[in-house]
Parts: structure tokens; sequence; C-alpha cells
């Protein structure tokens, strides 16, 4: 019997595939070591492949594509539903196999490996943040035990460093002020790789009509930009921007029954690094809606004066990715309009 349909349950070393057939009969139940599986998809006849949507999922999906399979990424979420009784390899790649069928399942496009690369930066750029955020917390603490405070900032706490090699400007001991600076100078190679990758995302985002487009929205810069042009390749998922901006957790998160509607917190599903960037972004746009001249910044006006200024933060990031599908999706760029 021919096999129609198959669901791989990815792994390091060892996949799980399950195929039925046109009427849903199991033909295929088969363990393979990870260097074999091309090979055996190389020598299946052409068919529908489902994988789920986790981490090298994108690398195989491109790779199994272009053996002329179809392949549908599904989201690990709408997985887990059709998991029977056990959780283990087998009963993962059963449950892939029904779900890529469902006619109304939702799919994750294959990301190509110039986005992939792009989110490659922005990992990059993060962790470098996070281990810059964290020496400066050290460098910071480690002063306040001496009776020296340093101002907020990066720049102030940097320039601090480098006026400790100076040992007639801060009385240190030798000790503490040799630690300091090796700290110090761990933090000016962190500013500088981090000035490197934003210099290459610089690069890409001038290559990419996209991203220039999404640099146009107020509160969207470059790395934002970039981020959302690199993780969404086909707008064409969403049916509206209501949908992407469900994508990105920016939604309430419902509790209804009975024709009783109960909203709660925003949801906070999907990608959490584009969120934080679209939240950022919305935080300064807020703070300068008394100076912006549009129907953006009076709305942003309206709402601070009877909502709490973090939900109006949070409501204008709903707004921004609107927005965003919006551009994506008519490759126009924005538009402000003037205030009523």
């Amino acid at each position: 019997m021919q096999m129609t349909t198959l669901g791989i349950d990815l792994a390091k070393s060892v996949f799980q595939l399950h195929g039925v057939g046109a009427q849903g009969d199991v033909v295929l139940q088969k363990k393979l070591r990870r260097g074999a599986v091309l090979d055996y998809l190389a020598r299946v006849e052409p068919c529908l492949i489902g994988l789920e949507a986790c981490p090298t999922s994108h690398f195989w999906a491109r790779e199994i594509a272009a053996l002329g399979h179809e392949v549908r990424l599904i989201p690990p979420a709408y997985v887990k539903p059709y998991v029977k009784r056990q959780k283990n390899d087998a009963a993962d790649a059963e449950a892939i196999c029904e779900a890529v069928t469902r006619p109304n399942m939702r799919f994750v496009p294959a990301k190509s490996e110039e986005q992939q690369s792009v989110l490659v930066l922005h990992r990059s750029r993060d962790l470098l943040m996070r281990q810059r955020t964290m020496l400066l917390n050290a460098i910071r603490s480690q002063l306040a035990e001496f009776g020296i405070i340093t101002a907020q900032g990066p720049g102030r706490v940097a320039e601090l460093v480098r006026r400790l090699s100076d040992p007639d400007h801060l009385r240190l001991p030798a000790l503490a002020r040799s630690a300091l600076l090796s700290l110090g100078a761990q933090l000016e190679n962190l500013a500088e790789e981090i000035r490197g990758i934003e210099r290459q995302l610089m690069i890409w985002h001038k290559q990419s009509q996209a991203s220039q487009r999404l640099e146009t929205i107020p509160g969207v810069g470059i790395i934002t930009a970039t981020a959302l042009a690199a993780s969404v390749p086909d707008p064409s998922v969403f049916s509206c921007g209501r949908q992407f901006a469900a994508w990105l957790g920016l939604v309430p998160r419902q509790n209804s029954s009975g024709g009783k509607e109960r909203l709660g917190r925003v949801s906070k599903m999907g990608n959490g690094y584009l969120r934080r960037l679209l939240v950022v972004g919305a935080t300064s746009v807020k703070r300068r809606a008394a100076h912006i001249d549009t129907r953006t910044g009076a709305w942003v006006r309206r709402l601070l004066e009877r909502k709490p200024p973090r939900l109006v933060t949070v409501a204008l990031a709903n707004k921004t990715a609107r927005t965003v599908w919006a551009l994506l999706a008519k490759a126009e760029s924005y538009k402000a309009a003037p205030a009523i």
C-alpha cells in the first residue's frame, strides 16, 4: 500500500517515523538513525510529511522538501492534543501524522538559510547584551563595597572603569583594582562584539525591502525591523492583523463560558523576543506621545487619561503588531495619519 502521509518525530540521534495510506491504515512504523533519514526519504514516493516546529526542524524541512515531498511544520502545542495515553517517540510520530492532515491546522512556514542566519545574529546579540548586564551589575556592586557608587547607565560604568587605571583617581586596594580592570576589559570586548553584530544587521537591513518598510513604523527600529522581517517569512499565513498579534501573545487570554466573556492579561504565547522588542518600542512611543501630532499619538494620549501606563504600552504594542502585518501583507510603507 502506498504511503500518503508521514509523521516524523525529530531527535538528536534516532528519528521515529509513522506513515499511513490514503484510507488511514498504518503502513510504516520505523526508527532511523539521523544519517539515514534523507537516504530513506529519497527512495519514498513524494508524500505529505509533518514535522514539529522545534530546533533543527527548519533545516530538515528544507532538505526533505528538496527531495520532492510536501513538508509542513506544526507548532508543538497543536500536536499535543493528538498524543494518546502514553508519551513516547512512536506516539509523538503518530500524533504528528494525524495532526498534519487536519483541515484547520495552522502551520509554521519554513525559514530560509538567510532568515535563520539573521536570527542567529539576533540571538547572539541578545546573549551578549545579557552578559553585558551581568558584568555591569557585578562591577557596580563590587565598587559599592568600597563606598564608590556609580551612576546609572552602561556608559557611566564603562567610563569609571577606564579611570581605574589611574591609581591616584580612586582609592582602591591593588587586588580589587586588578580584578575590576579585568572585568572592564571584558566589558569593552562585549561592547565591540555587540557593535559588530549591529553593523552586520544594518547591512542586511539595507538589502531587505521588508525590513526597510517596517522601520518606517513609529517604535520600530533596525533591530526590531530585521527581527520581524526574518521571523515572518510569509505574512499570508495570518488572515488578519489580530491573528498576527495573537501569534505574538499580545492579545488577552480568554476564559469565557456560558455566554460570559472573561478576558485576562495578555497570553504571552509565541515569540517572546519579538514581543519584548515591540513592547520596548511602544514604551518609547508612549513617552513621546505628548509631542506626536498624529492619529496614533492622539489615541495614546486619550488612552493614558483612563488606563494605567503599562496597559497602554501593551495596547500600543498590539497596535504596532497589526500595522506590521499590514505592511508585510500589502508590501507598503507606513503613512502616519494626521491627528483629527
